[in-house]
């Protein structure tokens, strides 16, 4: 059997990564930064703890990296929703959509709790005060107003419905009805919530 090549060895490294900060996500997310220990994702991951080490100098700097992905990927996200096709209203039914989502639930569930707790690592803290909630709401205002002038949605303060509306999911998912008898509410049942 011969030796596995620089790519191969990139690829198996890139895999082993994914998988540890896959079952690092769900973990955090069910049970909070300072009650999860590094073997409840090694049997999550279905790899020996010290795997992790391998990978990951410490618990906090997985921790770090999956909160600081996520948010990016979050900014990114709203930012792609202002370019989505549709109307306003179809385009925050998009990304309502995208937030209820059973792939995405622990994620959200994740940035939530962080924002929770004082027990996280400090340069989790900084990267929360960096993603703050208002910048999510900052970014929607936009579409929301838009979305008002032409009669798709209440009239009111926007940033007050919108922070209501945000709320609201935010609770749903902290709450993890998506696995209760009832799941999550359908998006349109949501959305009536900013129409008139």
């Amino acid at each position: 059997m011969s030796p596995l090549n620089k790519q191969q060895l990139e690829r198996i490294r890139d895999e082993r990564t994914a998988q540890i900060k896959q079952a690092a996500l769900q973990i955090f997310a069910r049970h909070g930064f300072a009650r999860t220990k590094t073997s409840m994702i090694a049997a999550a991951a279905g790899i020996s703890e010290g795997l992790i080490f391998r990978y990951f100098q410490s618990k906090d700097a997985l921790y770090t990296m999956i909160v600081h992905e996520l948010l990016e990927d979050a900014a990114s996200e709203i930012d792609d929703s202002r370019q989505l096709p549709g109307t306003p209203y179809e385009q925050i039914k998009a990304l309502t959509q995208n937030m209820l989502d059973d792939n995405n639930k622990y994620a959200f569930m994740l940035i939530l709790k962080a924002r929770k707790t004082d027990e996280v690592p400090a340069e989790v803290k900084q990267i929360l005060e960096e993603y703050s909630p208002n910048t999510m709401i900052n970014q929607l205002m936009p579409i929301f107003v838009q979305g008002q002038e032409i009669g798709e949605f209440s009239a009111g303060d926007p940033r007050q419905l919108l922070c209501w509306y945000i709320s609201v999911i935010n609770s749903l998912i902290l709450q993890e009805q998506g696995e209760e008898e009832y799941g999550f509410p359908d998006v349109d049942v949501m959305m009536r919530m900013l129409t008139k």
